[in-house]
Parts: structure tokens; sequence; C-alpha cells
């Protein structure tokens, strides 16, 4: 096996359980549990199985998973060549022995021994096969190794010629055009007539092949697939929940010792790569992704240059400068060259004036790790848009905890009121004009898409055809739950053929053209987000939208961005109803208006979208730092996926710090002897948050620096400080630290945890001046601050976590998967599936919270669980064992204090 060597450090070699020993390179001496999680990630991977790592936070989990899984890649593809070459030389050495030995072909009548020709012949012509197909794997390999040192040569030698590029210079010569396009055609769109035909709509009408040539091209669609597949480069597909861990992740490949010879390429959204200001200035994903595509219409340069001369309109057709094929391949080099994460291709795309989020996707196919977020993994449609292929490959997902419910929430649906009435307007319109130029198999489609929607929109307590008025519903919102087909069946569409109406809008594209259809002749993109205020009646709702009156903002919180082709919502809302009628429910919202209803599409078994991802990777690996409860992730997604148990291992480690630095205690009852009882029907009754304000309170009084309360939810949170604050308990707070609470807007997120961390440095840096011993900071399990964010050190001395954040029982939407897991999934310990679910969601959001604490190996804090129920077993159980194993049970609050106290003392010597 070849063994990477030009590495600054080496980890001892390291027997991998497959009779291997393995050297994995480390920029540092490694953890033991570091060199376990590589050798069994390695084991895992070489036998091409399924894998749940756990590793807890602080242990080096990222750059195991690095070292490990690029060390394997490595040596597979050096063990492939040499595999296919000793091949190679045996078939040739074979051939010659045999050629060598015949003696023309001899045939003795009267001879036992017969020298069968025919069979010498069979014999040879597949040998001859086998060599010419292990030639053709050989010479891709060196094809593509060449290539990749021919880029690297290129890079290395390329200036920066954009100097010498009329095409380049004229193009931002006029780039004042661009900038004020959206303005502009928001402006000129008002004189366009409606009815009149346009002789530049050819590109906006429908052209639909036959569902029988339809086929055909799928066919030959997936020949060149598999064409294309051969060529393609043995990758590492890694995913993370955020933009943050993404970057954290690639900045770890970059202090690694492959960080000169890996080719990594990092993908984002449009949002976050996009470097044309114009576009950046809609400030809203969907809309971005709208003008994008807008921008790229009429974008060969030989146009672009003669419109700009002829000043017809250059504005609205020069496209973007950015987008162009030369300068987006040079950028495309540079990035697998170069490990940079989002920021660096921001700026590079900058310098040398090319497209970010095309460059990156062009890079893919060459790529040796892709590193993509769980949005464009997850969801087959967005994975086939950006080119991603996992046959054969290795996918990692890290953060896996919560993967489960990421899968339901990506196939989860919502299609609003306001959605569906927009885009039946559209199409309607697009239907009027164009009606004598479609064809009859394009109208009957059509026809069948309105149709749908306006059945939709009656069960929402409207009807859309005969623009009837509005059915007001009083009170609370009506929800109702249906099983898929019997929401089809309500609505009347139960006899149409979904999968024939979505393959007419991908293959026809009728979103994308109605769309274009929209931009031309409607003003319905709002570049600021508006509201339609409540109606009376449907009819000047729709006129609303038409643009025939004023549309009135809304000084309401609820904000809502009308995009110009809100097809694609109910394209997506129609592909999820094509899920088997067990796995999904259809939740019918129905408010007092139409715009405020909705319909959702709620998926039960995430198994129905992941088989995918099992059936094509060579190897998936699950990562996190804590997976428990573990069995649930197999019951629910890989046995059902139909991985067999024994392909499916398991590795978990503790943690890297003594157990002299941790504290972790569970407290049932409080300074005045009253039990801590945060239950829905107890947590809010006065002496319950009397007694919680005086734990705080002593608390503050021995734990240094920063101490972080997690509360079950904001509505709590608010009520207690209100009750505090009334009680003199956050004022008695203030005196020993000050208090921060988490906002429930993002953009405010990292204003405060400067200010927090600020006020903890400068009472520690001068303590005689600053009267203050630290701060404390109200958060909220399963908000902005319990997961992704570290306190560590003197940001997070002491973790407090108020009672056990159970869901709302009473969520249809839970009601629904509790029911579903308790008919389809097996029992657990006796307990009913949907039952034990139910736990396991508030016991991972207790987990993910407490262990934003401890962070490195010298980290040392306390964590205190404020619950009687933490007594229970099943709840120990369900912790962290690295937690659960030294947890400390005391029912006075006496004797917790000073333990606390007695930790601090000893940590202060």
């Amino acid at each position: 096996m070849s063994i990477i060597k030009n590495t600054p450090t080496e980890v001892e070699e390291v027997n991998t359980g497959i009779n291997k020993t393995v050297t994995f390179p480390f920029p540092f001496e490694p953890y033991a549990v570091q060199k376990d999680f590589m050798s069994k990630l390695y084991e895992t991977l070489e036998e091409a199985k399924i894998g749940i790592f756990e590793s807890p936070t602080g242990t080096g989990k990222s750059l195991s998973l690095i070292c490990g899984a690029i060390t394997w890649l490595k040596n597979f593809e050096n063990k492939r060549k040499s595999d296919l070459k000793k091949l190679l030389d045996t078939a040739e050495k074979s051939i010659n022995t045999s050629a060598s030995k015949s003696s023309g072909g001899v045939y003795e009548q009267n001879s036992e021994k017969i020298l069968d020709w025919f069979l010498e012949h069979s014999k040879k012509k597949d040998n001859d096969e086998k060599i010419k197909q292990v030639r053709k794997e050989l010479n891709i390999l060196e094809t593509q190794e060449n290539r990749i040192m021919n880029m690297r040569r290129r890079v290395k030698r390329k200036r920066n010629d954009t100097e010498d590029d009329p095409v380049f210079d004229e193009l931002f010569k006029n780039a004042k055009h661009i900038k004020e396009a959206v303005q502009q055609e928001l402006k000129e769109k008002e004189n366009y007539d409606i009815n009149e035909v346009d002789a530049d709509d050819d590109d906006l009408i429908t052209e639909y092949i036959s569902d029988e040539d339809d086929s055909k091209s799928e066919k030959n669609e997936d020949i060149e697939e598999e064409e294309s597949e051969q060529i393609e480069t043995l990758k590492i597909f890694y995913s993370s929940r955020t933009h943050s861990q993404l970057s954290q992740f690639v900045k770890e490949i970059q202090r690694s010792s492959y960080s000169s010879i890996a080719r990594v390429v990092s993908l984002g959204s449009r949002q976050n790569l996009c470097i044309n200001e114009t576009v950046q200035k809609l400030n809203n994903l969907t809309l971005i992704n709208e003008k994008c595509l807008d921008l790229q219409k009429n974008k060969r340069e030989s146009k672009i240059l003669k419109e700009l001369k002829e000043n017809k309109q250059a504005h609205k057709r020069s496209g973007c400068p950015y987008y162009r094929s030369n300068i987006i391949e040079d950028m495309k080099d540079h990035l697998l060259v170069n490990i940079k994460d989002i920021e660096q291709y921001v700026e590079l795309g900058r310098k040398l004036k090319s497209c970010p989020y095309y460059s990156s996707r062009y890079a893919v196919p060459d790529a040796e790790v892709v590193v993509l977020p769980y949005q464009v993994l997850l969801h087959k449609s967005t994975r086939e848009a950006c080119g991603i292929k996992l046959k054969g490959n290795v996918v990692i997902i890290d953060e896996a905890h919560n993967l489960l419910e990421t899968i339901n929430n990506i196939h989860s649906v919502i299609l609003s009121g306001i959605h569906l009435s927009h885009a039946y307007a559209q199409l309607n319109h697009y239907l009027q004009r164009y009606y004598s130029r479609l064809n009859p198999k394009n109208l009957m489609y059509i026809k069948q898409v309105l149709f749908v929607m306006n059945a939709f929109m009656k069960q929402i307590s409207g009807t859309l055809g005969k623009m009837s008025e509005e059915k007001k519903c009083k009170g609370d919102p009506d929800v109702k739950v249906y099983h898929t087909n019997e929401f089809l069946s309500n609505a009347g569409v139960d006899n149409i053929n979904l999968f024939k109406m979505l393959s007419f809008c991908d293959k026809s594209q009728i979103a994308q053209k109605l769309h274009g259809f929209t931009g031309k002749y409607e003003v319905q993109v709002k570049k600021q987000s508006e509201v339609v205020k409540n109606t009376s009646s449907l009819s000047d709702f729709l006129s609303k939208l038409s643009g025939k009156s004023h549309i009135s903002e809304e000084t309401s919180n609820q904000q809502e961005v009308l995009i110009s082709s809100p097809l694609f919502q109910v394209q997506g809302f129609l592909q999820a109803l094509t899920n088997p009628d067990r796995d999904g429910r259809v939740i019918c919202t129905k408010q007092n208006t139409i715009q405020k209803s909705s319909l959702k599409f709620l998926l039960l078994n995430p198994a129905v979208q992941f088989r995918d991802i099992i059936q094509d990777s060579r190897s998936v690996i699950l990562a996190g730092g804590t997976m428990e409860p573990v069995s649930e992730v197999i019951n629910q997604l890989f046995l059902p996926s139909g991985v067999p148990p024994e392909r499916i291992t398991h590795f978990s480690c503790g943690h890297v710090i003594p157990p002299k630095n941790l504290l972790s205690i569970a407290l049932s009852h409080g300074p005045s002897g009253k039990q801590l009882d945060f239950t829905y029907q107890s947590r809010e009754l006065p002496f319950v948050m009397e007694e919680l304000g005086r734990v705080l309170v002593n608390i503050c009084t021995i734990v240094p620096g920063g101490l972080v309360c997690f509360f079950p939810s904001y509505e709590y949170e608010q009520c207690l400080y209100n009750y505090w604050e009334k009680n003199g308990t956050i004022a008695k707070l203030n005196i020993k630290k000050k208090v921060f609470r988490e906002p429930k807007q993002a953009c405010q997120v990292d204003k405060i945890l400067q200010s927090y961390t600020k006020c903890i440095s400068q009472s520690k840096s001068n303590p005689s001046f600053y009267t203050l011993s630290g701060a404390i900071l109200f958060s909220v399990v399963g908000g902005k601050m319990s997961e992704g964010i570290n306190f560590s050190d003197d940001l997070g001395r002491c973790v407090v976590m108020i009672g056990l954040p159970y869901p709302n029982i009473k969520s249809p939407e839970l009601q629904e998967k509790i029911n579903y897991l308790n008919k389809s999934a097996p029992t657990c310990d006796g307990k009913p599936a949907g039952e034990v679910h139910y736990e396991n969601i508030c016991m991972k959001a207790v987990n993910q919270s407490i262990g934003r604490a401890i962070r490195h190996k010298n980290d040392f804090a306390t964590i205190l669980l404020l619950d009687a129920r933490y007594n229970r077993v099943s709840i120990k159980s369900a912790l962290p064992k690295w937690i659960s194993n030294d947890l400390q049970t005391f029912h006075k609050f006496g004797t917790a204090f000073q333990s606390i106290r007695q930790f601090f003392l000893q940590k202060k010597k």
C-alpha cells in the first residue's frame, strides 16, 4: 500500500483491523481517541460499510475525519492504479504463453487429447477484451493525472491578462447599465400590452416533446451519463448544516498535511457567492436566483458587443459580466489548485472578475473532496442540478445528530395561499396570451395544472376560477390532516397522473418560461418585502396581484416576498405528493383569508429520500458529537433503506479532558427546599420561578467568567424575565454578572456575543476596577446559540439547563409522526417507537446545548441540570457517556453549592 510521505509530522503506524498498517499524516501528535477514530474510519471505508461515528466536541473530530478519509482516498487511488498495471501485465503474459504453446490448431482424430481450437479462440478473445478494458481505465487515470499536472503548471504561470481582453473591457465599461437594470425594467414593463403579440416571445412558448420521445431522450441521457461517469474522479462528499461549519472544515484541511496535494471544492448558494452588486442588493435567495438566470440570457459576447455599440437597451441584455467561459475556466483551475473557503472564493472572484458560483460547480468533476451544505446533498433534484454524482463515492455527513429531522424538513413543502394565487393568475395570463400558439398536448397539460391549482385553492376555502367570495374562518386556524391519496381524492384530482404532469413541467421548463413571461409583462417582483392587506373578496385580492389596484404595505412582522415565478413552489408541492401514501401527510391550514392559508406536505419517512444516497454511495459516514440514540438512526434510516445490519458499524470514543475538569450535577431542589419541577403544568407557578431565581443568584457568586443558561423556549424565557424584573431577581443577578439575552433576530446574535465576550474579558483583566465577576447569558434550547457556537474557557465556565425541552405534544405534525412510528417502527425496550421518538427529540436538544462548554483538552466547566426528572434512569442513559458516567445527583442545594464552590477553588489554585 502506498503511504503519503510529504508531511511535516507523521503519526506512528496504526493497525486498522483489516490486516493493514496505515500511516496517518497529522499536523501534530494526535490524542489516542483520534488514532482510534482514524483507524476505524479507514477500516469502514475500505470495507465499503455504513458508519456511525461519535466524537465529543473538542476531541478534534474534523481533523480526524480529514486525515482518515483523505489518507484512504489517496491510498485507494494508488492501489487501484497499481492493481490495473498488475492485471495488464498478467493478462499480456498469459496471452504470450498461450501463443508460444499453441501449435497452430493441430487436430488428432484418434487421440484422447483433442485441441479445441474454438474454445482457445474464445478464451483469447475474452482476454483481448479484458486487456482492452484495463488499458482504457489506465489511460483515463493517466489522462486525469496529466490534466491536473498541466492545470497546476498553468495556474503557476498564469498572468492577469484581462487588460488585453477587449470584450472584457467593453463589458465593464458599460457595467453601469447593468446596475440600472432592475429599476429600468420595473418602469418599462408598465408600457407593455398584455394582449399584444411580440415576435421575440418564441423563447417563452412551451414546446413539450411527446411522452414516447421523452422516454427515448431519458434513455439517451442515461447512456451519456454512464459514459461520463467513467472519467469522474473518486470523491469524498463532506456535508454539514451551516455555512460556518463548512468554512471551519475547509480551514482544518488548510492546516492539515494535505493542504498542498488535495483538490477541495466548496459549494454554496448564490447568496453567499454572487459578486454582482446589482443581484446582491435583492437580499433574497429566490430573487437572487431568478435575477442570475435572467442575466444569463443573451450572454454571448459577440451579441453583447453588438448591442453595446448600437446601444439597443444594452442594460437589459448585456448579461452578467462575470459569467464568461474563459474567466470561469481560469478561476476553476485556481480553486482546484489552492484550497479556499467560501469567503476566499468571493475575494478571488472579485480579483479575477469571475463568477465564484459557477466556477466552483465546474470544478466539481476534478475535485477529490467536495464540501457542500445539507440542502444540496440531501435533495435529489438539487444534487442533479449541481452535477453531484454519488455513484461509487464516499459521503460524510457531519453534525448528523438531527439528520432524521433535517431530511424531513428539507422534503416537507409548504405552499401558501398567496403563492398559489400568484401562480394561478400568472399561468392563466400565459395561457390566454399564447393560446393560439400552443399545440394541443401543451394546452392539455397547462389546463391540467390550472385545474389542480384551482382544486387546491378550494381546499383552503376559496375558488379561483369562479372568483367567488372567500370563506371566512372564525377563531383559531382550522387545521386538518390527510393522507396523500385522501387529500387528492377530496380535491378531485386523484384521476390526474401527477408523474406525467411533473414530467411536462420539467421538460418544457414551464416555470422558467413563466418567470420570463411575468418578468416581461407584469410587475411581480417586489424589491422590498410586501404583503397584501386582508381583503373581503378573492377578486379584490387577485386584482391587487395583477397591478390593477394599489398594494399596501403591512406594518406587522408577517412579511412575505412575492416572487415572480411561484409556479416553482407549486411544482415542488406536486413533486412531494408523489411520495408513497403511507410516508407522508398533507396538512391543510385554513385562516381568515386565502393568502394566510396554506397547504403543507409533511414527510414522515426519511428513508424514502435517503435510499438513493445509500444505494449509490460506496460508503456513508454519519459523524457527530453525540449520535445517541443510535438505534433511532438505524431503525428509521438505514434498515428501511435496505442496509443489512452486518454492514453497519458504530464507533464511539470518550472525551479528551481528564475527569477532574468536568463537574456534572443533577439538582432536584432549590435553596429553600422546594422541588424544581419545570413540567408544562408547574413551571409558571410563582414559587417555581422564585426558586429558580434563587438558584441562579447563588450560583453567580461562585462561578467565575461566563455562565450560560438554557431555557426550554423563548416564551418561557420571556415569562421568567418579566417575573424576575418585577421581583428584583434581575437586579440581583446584575450585581455579580451582567445579564445578556439571546435575540430572536439572527442579525443581532454577533453583537450580543461580542458584548458578552467583552464583559467577561474586562472583568477578568481588571477585577479591581470592574466590579462584575463576568456575565450571564440567557439562551434558548434549539435557538441560535445552542448549536455552532462555542463557549470555551471563560465564556462558559458553567452551563445551566433549565428543565427538559419537550416539544408541544398537541402539534398536529408531531402527533402524526408519533402515530406513524407506533405503526411502522419496532418497539424499543418495550416502549412504542413514537414515545421513544418524543423523548429523543428532547434529549438530543439537551445534549447539543450542554456540549457548548468543553471545547478542548485543557478546558474545564460545570454542567448543572435543574429538574427533578434528571434523576430518572431513562433520562440519565440518554445523556452523553462522558457526562452521565460521572453525573452526581443532589437533592439538597447546599451540598451541590459546596461541590461547585470547591471545584472552582481547586481550579483557581
